[in-house]
């Protein structure tokens, strides 16, 4: 099999990227893995996290860096970054010879000169358009419409997402490829901290605790789980919620107060390395109350840290979940509280699900994701040259 020569548009990797920034990564170490002689250049931007650009991947990989956002504001930045995405990249590619260019969060050139790929990895933001600033809502709409368009395949990275590019966007699905995201395997690293410590320093507090990994937007029903707090039947508990604070915490935090809540649910802040190990740790569940997910990495992240995990019946998360974890209606706190209760009380079904979550985790590896994506790389290829020799 031919060795590819791939570009991977990763103007979105920047700090506090979250789930991109880990797809981003660990598809690109996965590649190598795959296919060893594929070679890759990453299109980046200055402000791209040590934690891509920095770790020593076992193929060839070319940094580029391109001039998109930056410390520009708005519409400047999106300019900017358009012009890197829609020009500077495509005229890279035909210049290093490249074999296809992937866009891996939305966004691949409308008019590229080799075979072009894009991830559509959700449309929260039209579903739920709060959770974007109103510029930035119309630059990705923009942006994802035309690659929506114009790429020769499409990624979605569950059926859920598929389904919603279909019935929102009006995209053919034979043109759609669904390439689910994967969990590292392998047993979890120790955190360096000890459990007291951590709880101390963070100040969770003594009870069992309650996790939920998520970004603070008002579709991961955040409010959801502090109001199946106020109902739950374990009193010891503690929800403890680590994220980069948005003004969705503020929010939250009124709502806390009014439903005294101040010792049972926690602002720790964003928190990574070995503090996140330290809390997968410490916790006694996982939990995950999103009325919208295009995947939903944190369950699996969770399973693949033994942890039993409960999460929303809708979109994306039962397809991800598998028979892994205990469902509930994210629209009902009485339901998300019952579930909560179960995973504390149940032992026995803890047990069981945390092994459901492990034999889950062995189905959704990086190096799978990698296979279906360089897959995917080929038939865009194939169907560009196809259409070259119908135009002829």
């Amino acid at each position: 099999m031919t060795a590819l020569r791939v570009g991977l548009n990763l103007v979105h990797a920047v700090p506090g990227a979250g789930g991109t920034l880990t797809y981003a990564r660990e598809l690109l170490a996965a590649l190598f893995v795959v296919e060893p002689e594929t070679e890759v250049t990453a299109f980046v931007t200055a402000q791209a996290p040590a934690e891509l650009v920095e770790v020593r991947y076992d193929g060839a990989v070319r940094w580029q860096r391109v001039p998109a956002g930056g410390r520009a504001r708005p519409p400047v930045s999106s300019v900017l970054s358009l012009v890197s995405q829609w020009a500077i990249e495509p005229s890279l590619a035909r210049r290093r010879r490249l074999d296809v260019l992937h866009g891996m969060a939305n966004a691949v050139a409308p008019l590229s000169p080799v075979a072009t790929v894009a991830t559509i990895l959700d449309l929260i933001w039209l579903h739920h358009p709060q959770t974007m600033a109103r510029l930035d809502r119309m630059a990705m709409q923009a942006v994802t419409r035309a690659s929506a368009r114009f790429a020769d395949r499409l990624i979605a990275i569950s059926g859920a997402g598929r389904d919603d590019l279909v019935a929102t966007v009006g995209v053919d699905p034979a043109r759609i490829d669904v390439t689910p995201l994967g969990v590292r395997t392998g047993p979890p690293g120790r955190p360096a901290t000890p459990a007291d410590e951590l709880r101390r320093r963070l100040d969770l507090g003594d009870g069992r605790i309650v996790l939920c990994v998520a970004q603070q937007r008002a579709h991961k029903n955040l409010d959801g789980l502090v109001r199946a707090m106020a109902i739950l039947a374990a009193g010891d508990a503690t929800l403890v919620l680590p994220a980069t604070a948005t003004p969705y915490e503020d929010e939250l935090r009124r709502l806390v107060a009014a439903r005294g809540l101040r010792q049972r649910v926690r602002f720790p802040g964003f928190v990574c390395g070995d503090d996140l190990e330290g809390l997968y740790d410490a916790a006694s569940c996982f939990v995950l109350a999103s009325k919208i997910e295009g995947f939903g990495l944190p369950i699996v992240e969770a399973m693949a840290h033994g942890l039993p995990v409960a999460c929303s019946n809708v979109s994306a998360l039962p397809e991800v979940a598998g028979e892994a974890a205990l469902l509930f209606d994210p629209y009902d706190d009485a339901a998300i509280a019952s579930a909560i209760d179960r995973l504390l009380a149940d032992r026995e079904l803890a047990s069981e699900l945390v092994a459901r979550g492990r034999e889950r985790c062995a189905q959704l590896t990086w190096e799978r994701t990698a296979a279906a994506t360089l897959a995917s790389y080929r038939r865009a290829i194939a169907q560009r040259e196809a259409g070259r020799r119908a135009r002829r």
